[in-house]
């Protein structure tokens, strides 16, 4: 048995040794044997349970009447029959199950086929029944289950109030973190206190919000986010790009902290998450020191070199001594060994720590996730990392509340929350819909590393030290001191009155029923009798209110489609165990004066969606009755599918009254007649018990031998020649229904999508696709959709709805291998096409680059693309490069960098090979500035950037600029409107401000221009903010492959 990753209780192994297999019983138990405390027996059925052509074997809990109300055991188990004689011949089936009161046997129906036990089969030498006894044995693993919902469909509501945020693609970035944000009460009390009664929902941000949380509180099934990111400006092609979880939470704050002012809630962001830090540079023989104090809402650690919490913190507050050449230039003192760094004055209530997990790899040119194993503690104390006249007047303990990790790498990720929403509870785990309660051990297990199981690693490879990619990315720890005011629960006072009165309003009319009539089934073409899920399914969809009876609802339906009130009834689909659904009753007529949300909680409770068949009947039965009674015993409805093996499709002929006791063969004339054959055509009839499972039916067994119930599927098709069979094969059609059905497995419904956003939107499309297709097969089929040469088409693949890897056009892999190289979490399957101007075969062979050209300004002026040799370097580009542009001066020198996010990246040199520049790189080149070529030694370059409002809010082109020694702000203010082409109305607009690159502070504002701005610049690695409004509107093109992430509304 393959091990599940749980931890094992018990395992023990019983054999039973049966004998006298011929005489046995229809049903028989064997011993009983104890595992894990509890008895257990096999339960067997030799000669099929309901059906006779397989012996049937469970596994049986002995006693479910005398266990305790609402057990429950985990059990990984399998079922062997074995030849007494020779063990070598044996046959084998395992499974897990939760046993319960309601299913307190598990096993295999169809374990064996009969005719196959006694008498060699499948290069056998002996029968595994010999002299007409055998042995079963069954191995069975009791399995802990500390959480309580080990394979159980957890409905988190029912016992908790905590429900799951739906994924609308890319967004469990936003799912984690509100519901970190919702749990912190104080923040969603504060939340509800911005007034927003005149507000409409998608265009008000903290309306839409309070509605999410009351959501939260009072919904039992997931919510929807949609209108949330409606009113962020956002459309469907945000909420398919992935962002980052500290950025959006960043973002969201500081919106939120400006709604709030002047209400209520005005202060309650910098309160809850706002501390103060201090950077200094103080003299080590003079007593001097230049410093300032900021605020900080999170702090950014480093996780590379420090193996815990503790060691971050302890490398955040290290000092850096200034000598030698890199003396400081104090005010009155000259040059001076210095200590250059920041301590921390206060800690807020709410301390978010953002792990820095992604770094700049310069082997590989490009960022990279960093696995390492990093550890956190439960709680901790930080004053050790307070300065020397900080507030100690309060404990500065800290209890871990939340962590939300990161599974995946740069590209490509989700995101998931583990939390402790209240002080002495449990952990729960908030996965987008689903909500778990989990151990400690499994938010410990966050702290990322190679993967525990170095056995099965090392079998493979022993060098390979693979890490886990799923770790903690960001931590949130509440002060011990604070914690119940931070988690006090919310009353109903805390909620506006007309966001419950909204709320009821609507949720009146929130109630949802699927309806599938037959000539929905007679086009269907797939499993069951309607796919509902399925990306182009078009099962009609009503509306309603909670509280509208039955009687209405067939009313309204029978206006609706036209038919007769008394024409119709309605059956509700369920749930079957072998993951079908199917029709199973209708429902009853005395349930006429009922709401629909009551019949809806009695029979069709564990759907989120009432499934309704609407059954039509077009005469009535010997004048009398329009429908026949519903009696299992007797009558049985079931749907017939025919299979066309000439247009490889299936028709769906409607519904079928059956009588239990007769035989299969009975029916076909029936069957014949439905299809206008002749009553003698021989046919072949299937039953499609499940999309893996087609068995044919056997013309004299009885519909009750065949285990036949209300809502099966019979499936028929003619009875072919050989010659018509080995037509069909030649053909490369399937010509029997379980060829067919197998085929069914094959199919994928793929989205294409235009590459570049500038191409237009009607241009996406989905086709149905086989998932064994080549490349080839696949252009060939979209060519013809675009009407384009094959050879002309590139594709790239997805990753939450952006551009990830291109495919290559020599692959040999099928389609179903390149979603999986993917590594897609994702249920849709989306593919990115380009239509190229040269071959695909010619571009293949080389690199192609496209450069943006600012000249000497920070302005674009054009996008250049660029084909080399693979084995070209950077200074080959370099030249054609100056092939296409003209610069200012003949002595002008070229920089080549890198932007991501709006930031630069990377500066390349001339000697770099371009085979490490990745080809959807976003890559700018400029005139270098004269004052950075002839800088002079006191004077240092830092990098710049556009931001609005906040700097995680960025835009525009980043640029490097010099930081001239003793000007002042109003000289700087000059050479950077020179620098922009700005007129001086213009660049009056921007606020220039100082932002350390160490952590998230607000940023310094610079608005005396007398100031010395070198003397403001502490380290090389801040930055000068330019904040002001994003004015540009051009579509970019140079690897525009990650969205900087804004509240547009």
């Amino acid at each position: 048995m393959p091990e599940l990753g749980c931890e094992i209780e018990d395992f023990k192994y019983n054999t039973w040794h049966v004998t006298n297999w011929r005489n046995l019983e229809k049903r028989i138990t064997g011993p009983k044997f104890e595992v894990g405390s509890w008895e257990w027996q096999i339960l067997l059925f030799p000669f099929g349970n309901n059906n006779l052509d397989s012996v049937s074997i469970y596994l049986d809990f002995f006693d479910p009447k005398s266990a305790p109300d609402g057990w429950h055991l985990c059990v990984q188990f399998a079922l062997v029959l074995w030849n007494p004689e020779d063990p070598s011949h044996y046959v084998a089936h395992h499974s897990h199950h939760r046993f319960n009161a309601e299913e307190s046997d598990w096993g295999f129906t169809r374990f064996y086929g009969l005719d196959k036990l006694f008498t060699p089969y499948e290069n056998r030498t002996r029968p595994l029944i010999e002299n007409d006894s055998t042995n079963i044995t069954a191995l069975v693993r009791v399995l802990k289950d500390p959480t309580g919902v080990l394979w159980h469909d957890y409905n988190s509501n029912m016992r908790k109030g905590y429900v799951g945020l739906n994924n609308q693609g890319a967004t469990s970035y936003i799912n984690s973190l509100l519901q970190s944000l919702y749990f912190t009460t104080y923040f969603r009390k504060a939340v509800y206190q911005i007034p927003t009664e005149n507000d409409i929902p998608n265009k008000s941000v903290p309306l839409a919000l309070q509605r999410v949380f009351y959501n939260l509180q009072t919904s039992d099934i997931p919510i929807e986010t949609i209108e949330l990111t409606k009113s962020f400006g956002w459309n469907s092609f945000d909420s398919f790009t992935h962002h980052d979880v500290h950025e959006f939470n960043r973002m969201l704050q500081n919106y939120l902290e400006g709604k709030m002012k002047g209400t209520k809630a005005d202060g309650a962001i910098t309160k809850l998450f706002s501390g103060k830090m201090k950077s200094y540079i103080k003299c080590v023989n003079q007593d001097y020191e230049s410093s300032y104090v900021e605020d900080y809402y999170d702090i950014q650690l480093n996780v590379k070199g420090c193996k815990t919490l503790r060691d971050s913190f302890k490398n955040y507050i290290q000092k850096e001594t200034l000598e030698d050449d890199n003396k400081y230039q104090a005010e009155g003192y000259g040059l001076q060994v210095a200590e250059k760094g920041v301590i921390f004055e206060s800690f807020p209530p709410v301390l978010h720590l953002q792990l820095k997990r992604f770094e700049y790899d310069m082997q590989k040119n490009a960022m990279t996730k960093i696995n390492d194993r990093y550890e956190f503690p439960i709680e901790i104390d930080l004053e050790e990392f307070l300065s020397e006249n900080a507030d100690r007047s309060n404990p500065h303990k800290y209890l871990l509340y939340g962590v939300i990790v990161h599974s995946g790498d740069l590209h490509e990720g989700h995101y998931f929350a583990l939390l402790k929403p209240e002080k002495d509870g449990k952990w729960f785990k908030f996965d987008d819909g689903r909500v778990t309660p989990v151990m400690d051990s499994e938010v410990l297990d966050s702290y990322g590393g190679e993967f525990p199981d170095a056995n099965s690693i090392s079998a493979i490879d022993p060098t390979d030290k693979r890490s886990r990619s799923t770790n903690a990315y960001m931590l949130i720890y509440i002060r011990e001191s604070s914690i119940n005011e931070i988690l006090s629960p919310v009353i109903p006072e805390d909620i506006p009155d007309h966001l419950q009165r909204r709320s009821e309003e609507e949720r009146a009319f929130d109630f949802i029923i699927k309806i599938v009539t037959a000539e929905k089934f007679k086009y269907h073409q797939g499993f069951d009798i309607a796919n509902f899920e399925y990306p182009i399914s078009d099962i009609y969809t009503y509306k309603t209110t909670k509280n509208k009876t039955y009687e209405v609802f067939k009313k309204n339906i029978s206006r609706t489609f036209k038919i007769p009130l008394e024409q119709m009834r309605f059956w509700y689909f369920v749930n079957r165990r072998n993951g079908t659904i199917r029709p199973d009753s209708p429902i009853p007529e005395s349930y006429l004066d009922l709401s629909m949300e009551k019949i809806h909680a009695k029979i069709t409770c564990q759907q989120n969606k009432m499934k309704l068949y609407m059954e039509v009947a077009d005469k009535p039965i010997y004048g009398e009755r329009w429908f026949p009674p519903i009696d299992e015993n007797y009558h049985i409805m079931v749907f017939i599918k025919y299979f066309d093996p000439d247009k490889q499709a299936l028709e769906g002929l409607g519904h079928l009254y059956l009588r239990k006791f007769s035989k299969v063969s009975d029916y076909t004339c029936i069957l014949c007649e439905k299809k206008g054959f002749p009553s003698d055509t021989p046919l072949k009839i299937y039953e499609e018990v499940r999309p893996d499972t087609i068995v044919e039916m056997k013309l004299r067994s009885t519909f009750q031998q065949s285990d036949i119930q209300n809502g099966d599927i019979i499936c028929f098709q003619k009875v072919l020649t050989e010659k018509e069979n080995q037509e069909h094969a030649i053909a490369g059609r399937c010509w029997n229904i379980p060829h067919f059905y197998e085929s069914l497995t094959l199919r994928i419904v793929v989205s294409f999508k235009p590459r570049w956003k500038y191409q237009n939107s009607k241009h996406e499309f989905d086709l149905i696709l086989n998932k064994k297709w080549t490349y080839d097969q696949l252009t060939g089929v979209v060519s013809i959709h675009l009407n384009t040469d094959p050879l002309k088409l590139r594709f790239t693949t997805a990753s939450f709805g952006t551009p990830k890897d291109d495919i290559k056009h020599t692959t040999t892999q099928t389609i179903s291998e390149m979603f999986q190289t993917a590594n897609l979490t994702q249920s849709a399957h989306i593919l990115f096409y380009e239509m190229l101007d040269v071959s695909i075969v010619e571009l293949e062979a080389k690199k192609f680059l496209k450069v943006a050209w600012l000249g000497n300004t920070v302005r674009e002026k054009e996008v250049i693309g660029l084909c080399l040799k693979k084995n070209a370097i950077v200074s080959e580009l370099i030249r054609k490069l100056l092939r296409k542009v003209i610069l200012s001066s003949q002595n002008s020198k070229i920089r080549l960098f890198e932007v991501v996010n709006h930031k630069i990246q990377k500066e390349y040199t001339e000697t770099e090979p371009i085979e490490k520049i990745q080809e959807f790189a976003k890559l700018y080149a400029e005139e270098i500035p004269q004052d950075e070529i002839f800088i002079n030694k006191d004077d240092r370059v830092i990098q710049a950037f556009h931001f609005t409002n906040d700097p995680i809010c960025v835009h525009g082109i980043p640029f490097k600029f010099v930081i001239k020694n003793g000007e002042t702000l109003s000289d700087t203010k000059e050479r950077l409107q020179y620098r922009f082409r700005m007129n001086v109305d213009d660049f009056l607009k921007i606020k220039i401000a100082i932002i350390p690159g160490t952590s998230y502070v607000k940023p310094e504002y610079l608005e005396d221009d007398d100031i010395i701005l070198s003397e403001k610049i502490f380290s090389d690695e801040d930055y000068l903010g330019l904040d002001h409004v994003d004015k540009t509107c051009h579509v970019e093109e140079v690897g525009d492959t990650k969205k900087a992430i804004f509240i547009r509304n």
